[in-house]
């Protein structure tokens, strides 16, 4: 069955950096922890207020 995942984050200026692991090691858990072997797509997209970067949608298309 291919399921889909979305993990959001809040991004500071300077320290997107920082942001961008914590991101990567939950979804990386996410994988872990649940046992996922074969993973399809991952695709990130940047939320906007004003014309301002201010958050970011990582989706997870796995199947399971």
């Amino acid at each position: 069955m291919i399921k889909v995942k979305t993990f959001g984050e809040p991004l500071q200026a300077f320290k997107t950096h920082k942001e961008l692991d914590e991101l990567d090691q939950r979804v990386n858990a996410f994988i872990r922890d649940n046992g996922i072997t074969k993973v399809l797509s991952i695709s990130d997209t940047a939320t906007t207020e004003g014309g301002t970067t201010i958050g970011l949608v990582r989706v997870l298309l796995y199947e399971q």
